[in-house]
């Protein structure tokens, strides 16, 4: 399919796990992609490996905690493909966890938070404040079943943040769908990316791990991840806003 087509997309958090995966699905799918993080030698991979097959993408690394940094990535990704149809605010850090909440140190909880949430607030004010002049766009969020779904003990920050991107998503999709901006939000839980790595785990290790801990009795792939945001992305969605759509192998079922 060719959904995306003429479309420019883009994507934070794109130099490695879901964020890779869905800048490149948007790319397979004709979008000129802008792959968007803080290291800029991941984000090179990125592009090379949409390049290669064929895709247009360019990467841009910026820091979403930082509201200049984030004004220009905006600007950036219109001044390069001339406009921003999709935004995929997919960036996002782990940290804090393993103690309880009368533990977890202020600079663990101020990183989480302000990467979290206010990098997805950032982000969206802008790709809004664009999108809400020229024609309209989707947003996509990436969440987390943790957090307004499942609950699991000592990861208070990281609960806490991905509630709240939920919640975020949908005051946004209230306060800007009579704009044309239409946004919602995917919560995957353990995926095929890093972050569901546990420490000196390795994927065969986390595989048999989830075997019994998962209802489906597997993780998901980045590619089913990225197809579901692709989907809200898409016309096809067109009447879903405000959604919240959960992929965790039945976890939070």
């Amino acid at each position: 399919m060719n959904r995306f087509t003429g479309r420019t997309v883009l994507v934070t958090g794109a130099g490695t796990g879901l964020g890779r995966a869905i800048a490149l699905a948007f790319a397979a799918e004709g979008a000129s992609v802008v792959a968007a993080g803080r290291t800029t030698a991941t984000l090179e991979e990125t592009v090379g490996l949409i390049e290669a097959a064929g895709g247009t993408a360019a990467a841009v690394t910026a820091d979403v905690t930082d509201a200049d940094q984030v004004r220009h990535l905006v600007r950036e990704t219109v001044s390069r493909f001339g406009g921003l149809d999709v935004a995929v605010n997919n960036a996002g850090i782990l940290r804090g966890g393993g103690v309880p909440v009368a533990e977890v140190s202020e600079e663990d909880w101020d990183a989480v938070l302000r990467t979290n949430v206010t990098g997805v607030w950032l982000a969206m004010k802008h790709e809004i404040a664009h999108m809400s002049r020229n024609g309209g766009g989707t947003i996509v969020n990436i969440s987390s079943n943790l957090g307004a779904h499942v609950r699991i003990p000592n990861l208070a920050a990281y609960l806490t943040s991905k509630a709240a991107v939920t919640a975020l998503t949908r005051a946004a999709a209230l306060d800007h769908i009579d704009q044309g901006v239409r946004i919602n939000a995917v919560s995957p839980g353990a995926s095929d990316a890093p972050m569901s790595l546990r420490p000196g785990e390795t994927a065969a290790d986390r595989a048999e791990r989830l075997k019994t801990e998962l209802p489906l009795g597997r993780i998901a792939e980045a590619a089913e991840v990225a197809a579901a945001v692709l989907y809200l992305a898409s016309p096809a969605a067109g009447s879903v806003v405000g959604a919240d759509l959960v992929i965790d192998s039945g976890a939070a079922a």
